[in-house]
Formats: C-alpha cells, structure tokens, sequence
C-alpha cells in the first residue's frame, strides 16, 4: 500500500494500549494458503489507498454515503473525540468495506468487540489495531513487517480482506467465518457478540 506505516514514535501509543484492558482476539489459526489463495490476497492488499474523495455513480449514492457519515460520526464521537480523525477513520472503514464487499455495521461491530476502536491495540496472543490482524498475515500476504498492522489504513484493508476470504472459505456461513477470525470457529459466543455490536451501527 501507498500509506505510510507508523513512526518508531507510536512507541507512548503502544505503551497506553498495554495498559488498557486485552484486546478480545482469539488464537486465529495460521493455516496454509494454496499459492492461487496467497497469491489473489496478496493482490488484494497491495492495491492501491483509496481515493480521499469517494466517487459515486449519481447524487442518491452520493448522499446516502453523506447521511451514513454523519451518522456513524456521531455515533462513534465517544469513543473519538476529535472530527478529522474520526472522519478519516469511517471515509477509510467505508472504503475497504465496500471493497471487500462487507457491510460497514458489520466491520464496526467487529471492530467493538475486537478491539474496542483502539488503534493500538494488541492481544493476548499478539493481534494488531482495530481488526486485530495478527502478525502471521503480514508475512504471509504482505510486506512482512507486522508493524504496518497498526496503521489505520493498513489494519482496515488486511481485517476486511482476511474476513471476506474466510466467508468465501465458509460458503457465506458469516457465523463460521467470524468463528474462524476470531480462531473459535463453531461456537456462538464471538459471532454473536459480533452481530449484537453491529446492531449498534446499521444506519
């Protein structure tokens, strides 16, 4: 990705994030890719940053897209303060949900359960930022520096990546693919804290 990762000075973020509660990510399995799957996700990753202004293909599009800005900013303001950072953040989630072909209340609802929308975030078995991408992924279909993980716009691409190969490994059975991102695949307890979170963010 064109994005550039965090600075070494992350390293106080880093610090406040240890000290936060863990981080809700499982032991997601690193199982083995046939090449035509590495090769197809890898793609996916290194394709380019989204545009900072999205395109939509009339005016209905373009202020649906406007309406459910505004709303999830404000439904997220607690959880970050400041506009521009917020912003950026929805403008970034929106992007890679789409095209991922994800429902965005669904990356959010993820992202509540996984990480709490802490940038920084690390768990107990070692995943990375918002989606709590663990480090395995980096070198498996990216540049293999897992510090790249707690860039927003890196985090976002690999998490809706990773999520749209399991539900396509899954056969569209979203409880067993969210099962299999959180690494506890066929029991109930993450999915449906997962869906009970994305009803917090349906527009």
């Amino acid at each position: 990705m064109s994005a550039a990762a965090p600075a070494l000075g992350t390293v106080s973020a880093l610090g406040l994030a240890l000290s936060a509660p863990p981080a809700r990510a499982g032991a997601q399995a690193e199982e083995p890719l046939a090449d035509k799957v590495r090769s197809a996700l890898s793609a996916a990753i290194a394709a380019e940053a989204p545009p900072r202004l999205q395109r939509f293909a009339d005016v209905a599009a373009q202020q649906r897209y406007d309406q459910w800005l505004a709303v999830m900013s404000e439904r997220l303001k607690r959880r970050k303060s400041e506009a521009q950072t917020r912003i950026e953040f929805l403008e970034a989630l929106w992007y890679e949900s789409a095209r991922a072909g994800l429902e965005p209340a669904l990356v959010l609802g993820l992202i509540q359960v996984e990480s709490g929308f802490r940038k920084y975030a690390i768990s107990p078995v070692g995943a990375r930022g918002y989606m709590q991408v663990m480090p395995f992924w980096a070198r498996l279909i990216g540049d293999g520096d897992p510090a790249r993980l707690f860039h927003m716009q890196t985090n976002l691409r690999f998490g809706c990546v990773i999520l749209r190969h399991y539900l396509d490994r899954e056969r569209g059975d979203l409880g067993m693919a969210l099962g299999r991102y959180n690494g506890s695949r066929g029991k109930p307890q993450y999915p449906n804290a997962v869906l009970a979170c994305r009803q917090q963010w349906l527009a």
